[in-house]
């Protein structure tokens, strides 16, 4: 595919980058990502990642808008309250970028529902809030194969990591946190804090990273973490290991 003159205009921030050009837009424009959660990661993530000219997009979320989700969920405001989040975010997204294809997928994660719709997409983003579902996205993701875009916030705090662990030595999140709840597991309100600007922050961070690695380009992720303490002015990457008794992709 070559770029229409419309496109030429839309993406020329884009395409003058010497990383990206017109080649790399033809390629983000023809990737098909899965962004699981439409709330504080997921929306300034699907936001720029729409903008940056993403060809097709899936959102799955099965809540609707709340007045507390404003204070950081910037894809949604005042007149979607009670609103599914999909058809929020779909909203938002089109009148930003009619050109591009939104999917939504109002269902609640778990292996079935993601092992059905994840063969569509070439990469997948948790943007999600609860560790039992980052499991569950971990697992099939590691079983699907598909780049796994893992971003994570509270308080004052963010990290962000990118996961393949089907090629090779790579870790897998379950390598990084061994702690496998039981399904019903859900932290109580007094730890859920989370400031609205980190979260737009890391799920910013997200969107780059995603970018980078559709386009092959910079430095990777892979194998390593990036820690955020916005508190403290602190950033620091640590690397990962592949955990050998790891019961996600240790598949020996």
């Amino acid at each position: 595919m070559s770029l229409s003159e419309l496109q030429k205009q839309r993406y020329l921030r884009n395409t003058i980058l010497p990383e990206i050009g017109e080649i790399g837009q033809e390629k983000l424009l023809q990737t098909k990502i899965l962004i699981i959660g439409a709330g504080g990661l997921g929306s300034p993530a699907v936001y720029y990642l729409a903008a940056a000219g993403v060809g097709v997009i899936g959102v799955v979320d099965n809540d609707v808008v709340e007045l507390s989700n404003l204070q950081r969920q910037i894809i949604h405001n005042s007149k979607d309250l009670d609103r599914k989040k999909v058809d929020s975010a779909k909203e938002k997204i089109m009148l930003l970028n009619p050109e591009i294809k939104v999917i939504t997928h109002e269902l609640r994660i778990d292996r079935l529902s993601l092992a059905e719709i994840i063969d569509d997409y070439d990469f997948v983003l948790d943007a999600t809030d609860n560790f039992p579902t980052r499991f569950i996205i971990n697992e099939v993701c590691h079983k699907k194969k598909k780049p796994l875009i893992f971003a994570a916030v509270k308080g004052f705090l963010g990290q962000v990591s990118v996961f393949k662990s089907y090629q090779s030595d790579n870790p897998c999140y379950a390598c990084f946190n061994p702690n496998i709840p039981p399904a019903d597991f859900t932290l109580p309100l007094s730890e859920k804090g989370i400031l609205g600007a980190v979260a737009g922050s890391i799920g910013a961070l997200q969107a780059i990273i995603t970018i980078k690695e559709i386009l092959g380009i910079g430095e990777s992720l892979v194998g390593k973490i990036m820690i955020f303490d916005f508190l403290k002015n602190q950033e620091r990457t640590s690397k990962l290991s592949k955990n050998s008794k790891c019961k996600i992709c240790n598949d020996k």
